[in-house]
């Protein structure tokens, strides 16, 4: 018999709650089966192992993600949008770390392509026509603009800035304005 008011959609919530609260490493059909003081067995009518778990999660946290960085972007351009863009992601993962984790979250092809993964993609690039790259510096800035942003938010949730005298929040205003240099220098012909 199917326990009332459990269902994917819910798991999926209360994984993503325990993510943030445990880390992503940690959600598994056992730890969700004790938040809901069920046996395991009972989610199994609703997920078939804890890796769908974990997928559901990272397509939560994408689509989540890329609501809140497109709300961010909503009339920006050039640097604002850079800014806009690299803070809503820094803001994301210190609300949210494991569901920032999750995002991060190897997907296959299939569900990756349908995923709000996608939508970053998007909004990168048009981010990036504001500097107007062409191809190939184009896909070069995507991957470099992910690298700093994720980069930097790892190191900082991992406390590799607490060392210093320099605030992190100040080291996060010089990456923007050196970003928005940089690719302004590499604008098309």
């Amino acid at each position: 018999m199917v326990r009332a008011g459990l269902t994917p959609e819910r798991l999926t919530r209360a994984g993503a709650e325990l993510a943030d609260e445990a880390g992503f490493e940690q959600v598994t059909l056992s730890a969700l089966a004790r938040r809901f003081d069920v046996k395991v067995a009972s989610l199994y009518s609703h997920l078939r192992n804890s890796h769908e778990l974990r997928t559901r999660i990272a397509l939560f946290a994408l689509e989540e993600l890329a609501d809140r960085v497109a709300e961010a972007l909503a009339g920006r351009a050039g640097k604002d949008a850079l800014a806009a863009f690299a803070n809503a992601y820094r803001d994301y993962a210190r609300e949210h770390p494991g569901r920032y984790e999750a995002a991060r979250f190897r997907l296959d092809p299939e569900t990756a392509a349908a995923s709000a993964g996608v939508r970053h993609a998007q909004m990168t690039r048009a981010i990036l026509r504001g500097y107007d790259l062409s191809e190939p510096d184009q896909t070069h800035a995507v991957r470099m603009l992910g690298s700093v942003f994720h980069g930097y938010v790892d190191l900082e949730a991992a406390g590799g800035f607490d060392h210093t005298p320099v605030g992190s929040q100040q080291s996060w205003e010089w990456v923007l304005e050196s970003l928005d240099a940089l690719l302004r220098t590499r604008r098309g012909p």
